[in-house]
């Protein structure tokens, strides 16, 4: 694993699993037509999944060691209404009333897939792409290893995450604190799409992994308003059909560096 310029061995993987690379800069890459911002995100080596101690864990969530062997750019905020009204020349969401800097919601997979082939059109410097689950949980991590960002809580101070009966709709973005790498809402506000099928996890380490199975399932990540805690752990495998839209699911973007 590549830190600092310098090549660090697995062995020198804490007893937690992992070592946070120093934090990355803070807009990495501005896209020029929708404002899209990008953090940069080192390459390294993590422990994906959950410890058989985590509260609320679930079986699916087995642990093993993942290895990303390039750097690449998330973005720093989930995908706004204004920014998906830029590209696409309407706004699907259900509070849109609300305001452009609130995030996009009720988009399927296959409607974010045509908002990417539009932003990537004419594209010379970098090509636009939903994150992979493991990059995504890597990003969301952001070289902890509790169950949130935050550590082993989040609180409604924390994120935008429903407590008993209370859901109140998505926030601005950025209205919650980051986390170590700049990147907002990772946790809450809305469930994000990420490009892979919900496959089983690999008994081994992996590289780069990138499932592909006929469960017929997207995986979704991060919780959101409507959803309590738990749901918005580091760790926490959720899915959708692809064609399936939903009031709390909307998406963030990946990017790959020139």
């Amino acid at each position: 694993m590549r830190i600092g310029g310098a090549l660090v061995g697995l062995a020198a993987l804490t007893a937690a699993g992992s070592i946070a690379p120093e934090p990355p800069p803070r807009a990495n890459w501005i896209e020029p037509r929708t404002g899209m911002e990008f953090v940069s995100i080192p390459r390294g080596t993590f422990l994906m999944g959950s410890p058989p101690t985590e509260a609320h864990r679930e079986s699916q969530e087995s642990r093993h060691q993942v290895t990303l062997t390039r750097d690449f750019e998330l973005g720093r905020y989930e995908v706004t209404q204004g920014q998906w009204r830029r590209v696409m020349g309407a706004n699907p969401s259900r509070f849109a009333a609300r305001g452009e800097e609130f995030p996009v919601e009720r988009v399927n997979f296959h409607d974010v897939l045509e908002f990417l082939r539009r932003l990537n059109a004419g594209q010379t410097s970098r090509r636009y792409r939903l994150p992979t689950e493991a990059e995504w949980e890597y990003a969301c991590r952001a070289g902890t290893t509790t169950a949130f960002s935050t550590g082993d809580t989040l609180s409604k101070a924390q994120a935008n995450v429903r407590e008993k009966d209370e859901g109140t709709g998505t926030s601005r973005v950025g209205t919650f604190p980051s986390n170590a790498w700049g990147l907002f809402d990772m946790h809450g506000n809305v469930w994000e799409w990420t490009a892979d099928d919900f496959c089983p996890y690999p008994s081994e380490p992996s590289v780069n992994p990138r499932p592909r199975c006929t469960s017929g399932l997207k995986v979704i990540r991060g919780g959101s308003w409507y959803f309590g805690a738990d749901s918005a752990r580091c760790a926490l495998r959720y899915t959708h059909p692809p064609e399936e839209l939903g009031f709390s699911l909307g998406f963030r973007v990946a990017a790959d560096p020139p």
